[in-house]
């Protein structure tokens, strides 16, 4: 299994390299911990700093601030090694996102104060967008966030959010000017550490991806430093966010390639070993086929993410094609693990099997990061100008 196709024109020696190692570190940190993070609802605080020891996060920020100084590209790797060893529970892509909102967004001050912290897993970051009442349509948050001489007083909910337990640093979407629309919102780095007024909330039961810590956050006349605004201008939330959705949806369809290669290898050891009517399940003439046509999907999906991550080390990759690699990565996600699911048999409604939790976990990918409904929209808004 592999992220790469034989001719990815953004693939150099040490992104190899860095596969290797990524791979080996999961297979050491994450594997064997998988069954219990998911019985108790969370992954251990450890794997973070583990990771940070070990150069996993921070490949592609600026060795300025404790980063490797590559492109997108090393992150794009350890997003599909995650998925490739069937786990979703290990927020490492949201840790991926914050950074590059600091790295793009930030000031110098605020990247010298934060990035370091991310990247070694001295802190864990989460981003608190989603409200009770309020999904996709960012433009209509109503928690605020109102100057009181030096500080931001915070006041909202928030639910649905991924890391929520464990972060350490929040990056909260508010209302700077409730009159003045998208214009209006900001976001607003919160260090959870003696915030007074700040609450979490319970742990989130879930379909799937049950080793993610998934909260509800409240936030109560919440003190924040002016000088935690993340950027220098109020009002420049909604632009910071829109600019950085191509990658959180590129990370989306890089997971689902990693969990299709999973799913198809998992399908292919068991149809190979299962023997039903005197013959190996995989002589089936409809195994060989469904194994054909999932594996022929998942090299489609290479193909495109290879082709996206190349756009994006250019900052060539815009809203619509990233709405694509969403879109169709995650829902080639999902019908491959039901035709994955559906060969393993009576077995694969087992959660010994870990096909099921697969099954389970999928679902989510056409939900988060942006409805597959809302993609449809923005990829047909680039075709109907």
């Amino acid at each position: 299994m592999s992220l790469f196709t034989p001719t990815a024109a953004w693939k150099q020696e040490e992104h190899g390299m860095f596969a290797d190692m990524v791979g080996r570190f999961l297979d050491d940190e994450l594997v064997p911990n998988l069954d219990r993070w998911n019985e108790q609802g969370l992954v251990d605080r450890d794997i973070w700093d583990k990771a940070g020891a070990a150069g996993i996060m921070g490949g592609a920020i600026d060795d300025a601030y404790g980063g490797s100084g590559g492109g997108i590209g090393f992150d794009a790797i350890t997003a599909y090694e995650q998925g490739a060893r069937g786990d979703s529970g290990w927020g490492y892509s949201i840790q991926s996102i914050v950074m590059h909102y600091f790295s793009s967004f930030a000031t110098e001050e605020q990247k010298q104060r934060w990035l370091p912290k991310l990247i070694s897993g001295e802190m864990v970051a989460a981003i608190a967008m989603t409200e009770p009442g309020t999904g996709s349509d960012l433009q209509a948050v109503r928690t605020t966030a109102e100057k009181d001489g030096n500080v931001y007083r915070l006041n909202g909910s928030k639910t649905f959010i991924t890391n929520g337990h464990t972060a350490d640093l929040i990056v909260v979407v508010a209302k700077t000017d409730k009159s003045a629309g998208a214009g209006g919102t900001s976001l607003i780095v919160l260090e959870t550490d003696g915030a007074e007024g700040f609450r979490r909330g319970r742990n989130l039961k879930k379909l799937g991806m049950k080793a993610n810590d998934t909260a509800e956050l409240f936030f109560e006349d919440v003190k924040v430093p002016m000088t935690n605004l993340l950027g220098s201008e109020e009002g420049q939330g909604f632009y910071q966010l829109m600019k950085q959705l191509p990658w959180e949806r590129l990370l989306i369809a890089l997971t689902a390639l990693g969990v299709i290669d999973f799913a198809i290898a998992q399908t292919v050891a068991y149809t190979q070993e299962r023997k039903a009517f005197g013959q190996r399940v995989m002589d089936f003439q409809n195994t060989r086929f469904k194994l054909a046509e999932m594996k022929t999907k998942a090299e489609l999906l290479r193909s495109f993410v290879n082709d996206c991550i190349a756009r994006l080390e250019k900052g060539e990759l815009d809203a619509a094609t990233a709405s694509m690699a969403k879109y169709w990565g995650s829902e080639t996600q999902n019908e491959v693990v039901h035709e994955c699911l559906q060969l393993f048999g009576g077995y694969g409604y087992m959660m010994e099997y870990p096909i099921a939790r697969l099954y389970a976990d999928s679902r989510v990918q056409m939900i988060y990061g942006g409805t597959n409904e809302i993609m449809k929209e923005l990829i047909a808004r680039s075709i109907d100008v």
